[in-house]
């Protein structure tokens, strides 16, 4: 089911009312959304995916057209459209060309009604009977007046169509599906990477910075399983953040990365590494996940530019350690084909778990090979948990920062970890 409509008519408030949460940014100005937005929503037991749309403006500059062209492709997959009109300016030019588009649509079409907080208010509605689509639903999206009878409304058009589905899981985080999250900074290719993932114009790309808003995710089949990407908005430095959406946008991206099984950072190659890249890239490492770097529009580079980024990699991202580097063209795609199995093995050593026995027969050999010195032993050791890998070592007495990193690398290169984080836990014995 798809939300359309003008700008600002309220669409991103009623699926964040549908949701129950604050998911899709919210401002009072329009164009704050432009990407296709798609979560599930539950209601009386049932579910259905909804999704949200920017504003429908063919007339505007190349961005907005863009954003349109994604409106009407959402509507002509949908099952249901729920066409979003502001009984408060009542019915546009602009409502009337949508109406014309979408009865071209081959689904069913429900006109709500928003901004009607009031039972004096509800006569307002007969006035969008001329966009023919039947009654409109009256609704206040922001204050939730008759969310629900709308909701009702929603159900006994799609039940015909068996869209709807018994609650079993919302959460896909929760399904065990990788979650695969695409920083970077503004305009350095992050969507364009993203759609050539997908196979489709997911994401609307455009030379302006800041274009992305939302952190949109997508399932993606491989052939080794499902991977759910992550699309997200351009994080800048947090001074540079100059308005509430793109705050909004700068916090959702950070959320994207902690909830991620790794992180894809993307690097515009022809501009390289900046402190910027820097600071997110220390980002991620903070929150634990994997990192692969990808070296975007590698082949516009010269052998000496290509000489240049090789040593700047060394030089501004060595605490990264071993992390993948992929130098590709997210553009014409050259490259692409070789990111999912590193991806794949990335998400496997993530979750990877190493038998306890196995794990204190390399600390034996260690400490046997290289003792701590002062009497510091680690007398038991094992994985505690996974994503990260996190190790626990039981010790007599406090053992040396040093030491502790000779014992991590030793496990890191025993059981092949690679550039995954691991955390050491060390825990003392009560005397």
């Amino acid at each position: 089911m798809v939300i359309v409509g003008r700008p600002n008519v309220g669409k991103s408030t009623l699926f964040n009312r549908f949701l129950g949460s604050q998911v899709a940014i919210v401002e009072d100005q329009p164009g704050i959304t432009r990407d296709r937005f798609e979560r599930e929503v539950e209601w009386t037991g049932k579910r259905f995916n909804l999704v949200d749309t920017g504003g429908w403006m063919p007339d505007g500059d190349e961005l907005d057209a863009k954003v349109s062209l994604q409106v009407e492709e959402a509507a002509r997959t949908a099952d249901l459209v729920l066409f979003i009109v502001d009984t408060a300016v009542g019915v546009t030019d602009d409502d009337e060309a949508i109406a014309m588009w979408l009865r071209r649509v081959s689904c069913p079409v429900i006109v709500v009604s928003n901004k009607i907080d009031s039972d004096r208010r509800e006569a307002d509605k007969w006035d969008f009977m001329m966009l023919g689509f039947g009654e409109p639903v009256p609704v206040s999206a922001l204050h939730g007046r008759k969310s629900g009878d709308l909701l009702d409304t929603i159900l006994e058009k799609i039940d015909a169509h068996d869209v709807v589905e018994e609650v079993v899981s919302t959460d896909r985080r929760q399904s065990g599906t990788p979650r695969v999250s695409i920083v970077g900074r503004p305009n350095v290719g992050k969507s364009t990477l993203f759609n050539r993932l997908v196979g489709e114009d997911r994401s609307i790309t455009h030379d302006m910075p800041g274009t992305t808003r939302d952190a949109i995710d997508t399932l993606v089949e491989t052939p080794d399983g499902p991977i759910m990407f992550v699309d997200t908005a351009g994080m800048r430095r947090k001074s540079k953040v100059d308005d509430s959406a793109e705050y909004y946008s700068f916090v959702r991206a950070l959320r994207a990365v902690d909830e991620s099984d790794v992180a894809i950072l993307v690097i515009d190659a022809l501009e390289g590494i900046t402190n910027q890249d820097q600071r997110l890239a220390e980002r991620i490492d903070a929150a634990g996940c994997p990192v692969l770097v990808v070296l975007n529009k590698w082949e516009m580079l010269d052998a000496e530019q290509r000489d240049y980024i090789d040593t700047e990699m060394v030089r501004k991202l060595y605490f990264i350690g071993d992390a993948p580097i992929l130098k590709m063209s997210a553009l014409t795609g050259k490259g692409v084909h070789r990111l999912v199995p590193i991806l794949q093995d990335s998400i496997e050593t993530y979750h990877k778990r190493v038998p306890t026995k196995d794990v204190n027969r390399v600390i034996a050999e260690a400490q046997q090979k290289h003792p701590a010195g002062g009497g510091s032993r680690v007398l038991y050791a094992l994985q505690g948990a996974s994503d990260p890998p996190t190790f626990t070592l039981f010790v007599n007495r406090e053992l040396p920062q040093p030491y502790l990193r000779y014992l991590e690398r030793c496990i890191r290169e025993k059981f092949e970890f690679g550039s995954t984080p691991i955390k050491m836990r060390v825990r003392k014995r009560a005397d």
